[in-house]
């Protein structure tokens, strides 16, 4: 019986070894495919092998590739999908698909692929959905694999192909990776709504093949960089010359690509999410959630009401954390003068101005461009809300000064990453002491500007963070427009951006040219003009 038993398993094993190994051994499943198309003149290669390709031509070369498989280092779409969600529809649809993950880890690829999309598209406006081009970008660029990048600047045309949605990945392959050709699949739509079900892969086959079709006439390299299922999904077979098959292996030995890498820097992106929402980190937002609402009314309560003495050792306590670079040369100056004087600060969120008064510990005006109603009811200290008419915001500002210190951000919007828009040149006609302020801010959790949802909400995304932190740096002075006028041939221009450029190198930003117009055409679609109701 037991020699019965010994032989027995022994052909069970040979069996699992003869039937189950190769699928799962990459290199069987090269040496099979190579076999199946050598008549073809098809030829099937490690992926990395591709990095030591220097006889690709631009202008002879068609470069197809898988967006999972291929391009993004995360095994996981589920991160992309709860950006959908949680932006476009809401924190119970984010609940929704966080509740559903264990489902989706129990049923096939293209299941949980079909209820992700369900779950985070049904009912959304079409017209309004804008997280594939203002919020995921931002993710996407930060999880392209640098060998991949490097793959792609050598190709000539790109085309990228995905089993997602295209209307999550067509903007950032175009607008980012300036990728000639995008092909995913349509979600179906009824009266300006999505209806959350995908149109079948057919279609989205048919026009990867058209565009191969219509673009591989006169090219002598067709190449397809893709996964084991998306090549044979795709049927790059049948166009490709040679095919690169990315194992797991490969993409866990992957690095993410830097910001200085980018290929087109981003300034812009929207959304409340400051991280990865992973399934652990988006449970552990949920988890924070009740306690977040609880601290940030704490924390509202006491910088409204309470002194600074007393605000600002509770507001350290519950994990505010501020740091303040003074400079003696600007303490050592401040006399009593009839006049006030004018800090110009760059723009991260809508406490700029309270933190730098908390710095202070004095009290300030702030000059506010598009500010809601609620923030300015609510906020500690006093608002004047500009009218956009040159003279009339002249008088109002030189009246402002004339009563005592005057903040103001001339950029006119905030701006998440490290770069500085252009200043307004207001400012430098209005007084000639002039103080600039280098301000940063970081969190971990949620951001605390909008440019498409509500702004009256961003102070409380703000605080709501566990450990958000502010730093201001106050700069050596600068003399205004009117110190000038002696036969000088600086304008107004010159003073704003020197100011900017000063507060550029104090942070290490970069200065454009941008201006609050440019952010909100691109993130919202509109000119960021706020209802004052």
């Amino acid at each position: 019986m037991a020699k019965f038993f010994m032989n027995y398993f022994s052909f069970f094993f040979f069996l699992y070894r003869l039937v189950f190994k190769p699928s799962k051994n990459p290199k069987a499943f090269h040496r099979t495919a190579s076999n199946i198309h050598a008549n073809e003149g098809k030829l099937y290669h490690k992926y990395p092998s591709f990095a030591h390709r220097t006889n690709l031509s631009k202008d002879q070369t068609l470069l197809l590739f898988n967006v999972e498989d291929a391009l993004l280092k995360s095994p996981s779409l589920f991160p992309y999908f709860m950006l959908v969600a949680f932006e476009a529809g809401g924190l119970l649809r984010a609940f929704i698909l966080i509740l559903s993950y264990p489902l989706l880890c129990l049923v096939g690829e293209d299941m949980g692929l079909k209820i992700m999309v369900f779950v985070c598209f049904f009912g959304v406006k079409t017209k309004s959905f804008r997280v594939g081009s203002a919020v995921l970008p931002k993710f996407f660029l930060e999880d392209v694999a640098v060998e991949t990048l490097e793959v792609l600047k050598k190709g000539g045309k790109k085309v990228g192909f995905s089993n997602v949605p295209r209307v999550m990945i067509e903007s950032f392959l175009r607008d980012y990776l300036d990728i000639d050709f995008v092909v995913g699949r349509e979600v179906k739509m009824f009266r300006g709504y999505f209806l959350g079900v995908m149109e079948d892969k057919k279609q989205s086959n048919a026009a990867l093949e058209t565009i191969i079709g219509s673009q591989g006439l006169g090219i002598c390299d067709v190449i397809g960089i893709s996964g084991f299922k998306g090549s044979l999904q795709y049927h790059l077979s049948s166009h490709c010359k040679e095919i690169y098959l990315v194992r797991k292996a490969d993409k866990r030995s992957w690095q993410r690509i830097r910001r200085g890498e980018y290929l087109k820097p981003l300034i812009f992106h929207d959304g409340r999410l400051a991280f990865m929402p992973t399934p652990l980190a988006t449970l552990a937002m949920f988890m924070w959630f009740p306690f977040g609402i609880t601290l940030s009314i704490i924390r509202a309560i006491s910088g409204i009401l309470l002194p600074y003495r007393l605000s600002i050792p509770i507001l350290a306590y519950t994990g505010f954390q501020l740091s303040l670079s003074p400079n003696p040369s600007i303490q050592s100056s401040n006399t009593r003068k009839t006049r006030g004087r004018l800090y110009v600060c760059n723009h991260k969120t809508l406490l700029d101005p309270l933190y730098l008064s908390f710095s202070l510990q004095k009290d300030l005006t702030a000059v506010t461009y598009s500010l809601s109603r609620v923030s300015e009811l609510l906020a500690p200290i006093k608002t004047v809300r500009l009218a956009r008419d040159r003279d009339q915001d002249s008088k109002m500002m030189e009246k402002m000064l004339n009563e005592g210190d005057l903040v103001v951000c001339p950029e006119g919007t905030t701006c998440r990453e490290p770069y500085l828009l252009r200043f307004s040149p207001l400012f430098a006609e209005m007084s000639d002491d002039i103080v600039p302020v280098a301000m940063d801010s970081h969190v971990s959790m949620f951001y605390g500007t909008t440019a498409g949802g509500l702004k009256c909400l961003d102070p409380l995304f703000f605080i709501m963070n566990p450990r958000p932190s502010y730093s201001v740096r106050i700069l050596d002075g600068v003399y205004g427009l009117s110190s000038f006028l002696g036969g000088s041939e600086r304008s107004r221009f010159d003073v704003a951006n020197h100011v900017q450029s000063e507060i550029g190198n104090a942070l290490g930003f970069g200065c454009t040219r941008l201006t609050r117009r440019d952010k909100y055409l691109i993130l919202a679609g509109n000119e960021g003009i706020v209802n004052k109701s």
